[in-house]
Parts: C-alpha cells; structure tokens; sequence
C-alpha cells in the first residue's frame, strides 16, 4: 500500500452551526461552511483546482456535482460526488487527498452537507442498502441493531444490565458536558447519569440519550500540496494517514458473527495505522473523533481502534479515560450525540474539530496536548459496514 503520510496539508476548514436548519437550503449551507473554509485558507473559490462533494441522502441522487458548482458558482472545474453511507464525508475527503498525493491537483475542495431534517423522517428513514433486497422493507431500525450489539456486549462481558446501562451513559454524560463548550454543536445541554437511566426507551438497552439526534449540517476543507500550503500560511495540518474498509455483509450473512466488535473499524484501523507509523495507538494518539451513533458503538470503537483491551472498556470508562481531560480525549466536541448525524457532513466535521485541536483553535474545550489526532466514521449496521478513518498531526 503506498504511504501519503505527509504528503497532503489541510491549509483551511469550515462548518455550520448542526441543528434544526429549517431557514437555510442545502446551498446556503454548502456557502457558509465553504466561505469559512476560503476565508481560514485566505484563498478564494477561483484558487481551487478540483473539488468533491459528500452527500448520502437519495433527495439529491441524480444531482450530481452540481450542486456543490452552483452553489460557489465554480467555472467547469472537475466536481465529483462521493456517497458511502455515514463514511462519506470521509470518503470524499479521502479521495480528495489522494488526488493532491498524486500531484493531479496542488489545492482543491471538499464539502460534506446534508438536509436531513428536509427527509420526513425522526431517524435514518428506510435506506436501501443492498440491490437485491430493493423490494424489502428493513424490518430491523438501526436502533434495534445496536441494541443488539449491546445486548450481546453485556452478555459476553458479564455485565448486568444496570451495569452495561450505567457504562453507557457515563459516556452520554461524557459527550453532552463537551457539547456544552461546542457553539456549532445541535445540542448544548448537560445531562445527568439518572436522566440517561430513565429517559424514554427507544431498544432495549438503548434510551433516547443513547442515540445520535437528527440534524442539518456542512462542513469543508481546503486540501494542498505541502509546498502549496507553506506559501501560504505556517500553522497548517498535515495528513498522517487514511483508512477505508467496506464489509461485503460478511456479518449480516454468517449466524455466528458476534456483534460484539467491528470488523470494518479493526480493518480500516490498521490500514491508517501503518501509514501514520502508529503502533501504540492508546499511547500516541492523543484525541479520536468516534462514530458515537449510539453509546454503545463509541464503547465498541474502544476496543476496536486499540484504545482498550478487548471486554475491558468498561474500566477505562469508569476511569475517566476518555473525558475531556483524560489519557485519551474522545469526542472534544460531544460527538454525533451533540451534533446529530447529518450523513454527508459528520466525517468533515469530525476532522474540523481535530484540525482546531491541533492548531490550538478549540476554545474552551482545548486540549493541552493535541499533536495527532484520529477521526472515524462508519456506516451501514452491525456486520455491513463502510468504515474510513483519518489521522491528522503537525508537520514532522
């Protein structure tokens, strides 16, 4: 596999408030985090060779690139479109990076934007994933899914189910205090242990503050050369290494799949892993962004990315290992538990949080130390997943 580390730099990026957007279309959206991302670069749409656009939901199947160049009014550049679930603002800027790796482009664009709240639907809505199923109706939310993977945690573990719910919403309490100190983030809120405990059941074990909200929201990034980006500021971030693993329903298909880790992740882990020349990843990574859908998949990600031993994520969690000032932060931000899920975007914004960590831009939520940085999406349901990953650190 050929190794990109170092050679691409993030010299720019911007993002929407996440939330109910009723008053702005996908357009504005795409505009504000786009301007955000010139104005941060100092650079303007005419500067930009290439561009890429992430969006997963079927309202725009068909659009193409174009709404991406209309809406920054882009003169005939090459605009492609990119879809591959909840990875796919990740994947859009994955192949963007390669792009400028290749030495095709020297800067270009990519933009991750969903209206999802415009879909009708509380939740995912009844997404087709398989051609051979497109006359099936899921019978199984991905709610229920999950619940199952909690289930079967517990189970494995020896959790009771007091124990794997409490577990859990320490890590809802976790995320919803980090939301507090994100303005752009949907829901700023805390929430108690005993909120998470009683709140509404949505599946067993899974309650309302275990799940992910439904937003609206954009992000981009301006991608360059490193010598591009030397010209034309000094404090810009550079990429390390990038994953992408895409399960071929190897989970869905075998009765004995466990559901109690993510293939996809562990896969796609690696792959980044070798390229950033990470081997302890509990040790030198110092924050991860995670695909905390549901509480129980950011604890499942644990194990997976090798921030924990396997079955053992409950002792870190307990310890405080993963809260704002803890070894490991995971979700500076509050996560997808914050900011919902706005399919097209969550992978950009991901990587806008650790680009402002890196470059000490967080605020009130500033990590004292934040050199590297991991940022994880994934999309499907327990045993089919498309997972990317992206590592991000200062130049060196």
């Amino acid at each position: 596999m050929g190794n990109i580390r170092d050679k691409i730099a993030v010299i720019g990026m911007g993002c929407t408030k996440f939330g109910e957007l009723w008053d702005k279309s996908i357009e504005d959206m795409i505009v504000e985090a786009c301007r955000e991302a010139f104005d941060d670069a100092g650079i303007e749409p005419k500067d930009v060779q290439a561009a890429w656009l992430g969006i997963a939901q079927s309202q725009y199947c068909g659009l193409t690139g174009q709404v991406l160049a209309h809406a920054l009014k882009l003169e005939y550049l090459p605009v492609t479109r990119v879809e591959n679930g909840c990875a796919t603002g990740t994947d859009a800027f994955r192949n963007a990076c390669y792009s400028v790796a290749a030495g095709v482009h020297d800067i270009v664009l990519v933009c991750g934007a969903e209206k999802s709240k415009d879909a009708g639907f509380g939740g995912a809505g009844n997404i087709k994933i398989f051609p051979d199923l497109a006359n099936v109706e899921p019978t199984i939310p991905p709610a229920s899914q999950f619940a199952l993977s909690a289930t079967k945690y517990f189970h494995k573990y020896g959790l009771t189910y007091e124990e794997g719910k409490t577990t859990l919403a320490k890590i809802a309490v976790k995320n919803h205090h980090n939301g507090t100190l994100s303005p752009k983030a949907h829901f700023q809120r805390e929430v108690t242990i005993e909120q998470v405990m009683n709140a509404p059941m949505v599946s067993a074990p899974l309650g309302l503050f275990d799940c992910c909200g439904n937003s609206d929201g954009a992000a981009a990034a301006i991608i360059a050369s490193p010598g591009m980006a030397k010209s034309l500021r000094s404090d810009y971030v550079m990429v390390k290494g990038l994953g992408l693993a895409v399960g071929a329903r190897q989970g869905a298909l075998q009765p004995h799949y466990d559901l109690d880790h993510f293939e996809e992740t562990r896969r796609a882990s690696r792959m980044a892993y070798e390229q950033a020349g990470i081997n302890k990843p509990r040790q030198e990574i110092d924050m991860a962004m995670v695909h905390d859908c549901f509480t129980i998949s950011e604890l499942i990600i644990y194990e997976d990315l090798g921030f924990s031993p396997q079955g053992r994520a409950k002792e870190d969690i307990d310890a405080g290992t993963f809260a704002l000032h803890g070894e490991v932060p995971v979700n500076t931000d509050g996560g997808l538990k914050c900011f919902g899920h706005p399919v097209g975007a969550t992978g950009i914004r991901t990587i806008y949080e650790v680009y402002n960590q890196i470059r000490g831009k967080a605020g009130p939520r500033q990590l004292e130390k934040a050199d590297i940085g991991l940022t994880h999406t994934q999309g499907g349901l327990p045993g089919s997943f498309s997972c990317g990953m992206c590592i991000l650190g200062r130049e060196g």
